[in-house]
């Protein structure tokens, strides 16, 4: 795996390593449940995975109710030739990105979203985004950014609240500056919508969890580190390659749903 995952916990370090594909998944998937977004009513779970603390295979079987997330995972896992969807390498290509989501053809990537929502891709982002943008990368800021219809909220002139949930929802990256407690607070560069185009604006400052109640993944973090973050937590720290492979996909996906309409 390319992202650092910091020192493991007792709980962690005690599991095989087909137990840590779920606790990263969980680590993702927390905030959003949390809020009451995605997956089912179970984020007291996630939170203790995601701190290895939970039940894996447990963790697992609950990982295939996200219904966003769950399509990708497997999509991934079998262009890959893995066999299992909560494959840690699958889990990290799907939110942060690797060399997996190359392996990921347009093609598939079109047949998937038509499987899963029961309609052509073209239909399913047509027409304020692009159906050439299943030539995005199969990585977590696509679905944001194409298939929820928050951008095409935009376009329709609604201004607000779906920029605001186009930022929070997409895995994004930051540098840490201080931690305190349960927060840490980071410069991370929110998303701006200007001319019917989204795009990374300047760095801004944000104060984020990292636990609660001293409960979250055990991650020693440290002013300088980059770090992954979903709504307004915390995931992951990230080493140089992982870093750079976050940055890549949603470059990717954000000249995809820019591009011309056909």
């Amino acid at each position: 795996m390319t992202a650092d995952h910091g020192p493991a916990s007792p709980a962690v370090a005690a599991e095989t390593p087909a137990a840590l594909g779920p606790i990263l998944f969980a680590r993702y998937a927390y905030p959003p449940n949390s809020l009451g977004y995605c997956g089912p009513s179970d984020s007291g779970n996630l939170l203790e995975a995601a701190a290895g603390q939970g039940d894996a295979e447990a963790l697992g079987r609950l990982a295939a109710h996200f219904e966003g997330a769950w399509p990708y995972l497997r999509l991934i896992a079998a262009s890959s030739g893995i066999d299992d969807p909560l494959d840690a390498r699958v889990v990290e290509a799907y939110w942060v990105g690797n060399e997996l989501v190359e392996g990921v053809s347009p093609a598939a990537l079109a047949a998937s979203l038509s499987e899963t929502f029961r309609q052509p891709a073209a239909q399913l982002l047509a027409p304020s985004v692009p159906a050439g943008s299943v030539a995005g990368v199969a990585q977590h800021s696509f679905h944001v950014f194409a298939v929820y219809p928050w951008l095409r909220m935009l376009r329709s002139g609604r201004e607000g609240p779906p920029l605001e949930v186009l930022d929070r929802c997409r895995i994004r990256w930051g540098a840490v500056e201080t931690v305190e407690g349960d927060t840490v607070t980071v410069t991370s560069k929110g998303l701006v919508f200007g001319d019917g185009h989204l795009s990374l604006g300047p760095e801004r400052t944000e104060r984020v969890r990292r636990s609660l109640d001293g409960v979250g993944p055990p991650l020693d973090l440290k002013p300088g580190d980059a770090v992954s973050l979903h709504w307004d937590w915390v995931c992951d720290r990230l080493a140089p390659p992982a870093l750079g492979w976050l940055q890549r996909c949603t470059e990717r996906n954000l000249v995809a749903v820019n591009a011309p309409s056909s």
